[in-house]
């Protein structure tokens, strides 16, 4: 029986190397588009800089997820983390639109607005890996 569990162990790898993959370049891509530099703000002690950030990689990681476990392929994979991660830049685009002085508040520690923000984004997040169910 552990003999034919283990012709699955490539495509478990492609999986998780793929997923691991897309989950790095979302957080250099998330942290390249804010104009606050989010990685000092957090090694200075700044808590809504991790609330932030921590909301994004969930409301990331859900749909990616929830991609991994329904596609049937890797270039499936590929192409749904992709929908994934312009739907959550796309989310983050809109908080800094509807919460205008969002870097400035951010860099100020506001942890309200941080985990405004946050839970934003995994409810987003959630809603997609929904979607991405069907």
């Amino acid at each position: 029986m552990i003999v034919s569990d283990l012709f699955t162990l490539p495509a478990f790898v492609a999986y998780l190397a793929l997923g691991a993959f897309y989950f790095v370049a979302f957080i250099v891509t998330y942290i390249w588009i804010t104009p606050q530099r989010e990685m000092a703000l957090i090694r200075e002690g700044n808590l809504a800089a991790a609330i932030s950030l921590a909301g994004a990689a969930i409301g990331f990681v859900q749909p990616l997820a929830s991609a991994i476990a329904h596609s049937v392929n890797p270039l499936d994979l590929a192409l749904w983390g992709a929908v994934a991660w312009a739907v959550q830049l796309l989310t983050h685009f809109i908080l800094r639109l509807t919460i205008r002085d969002l870097r400035q508040q951010i860099e100020a520690d506001v942890r309200s607005v941080a985990l405004f923000v946050a839970v934003v984004a995994a409810c987003v997040g959630a809603i997609n890996a929904a979607a991405m169910s069907y």
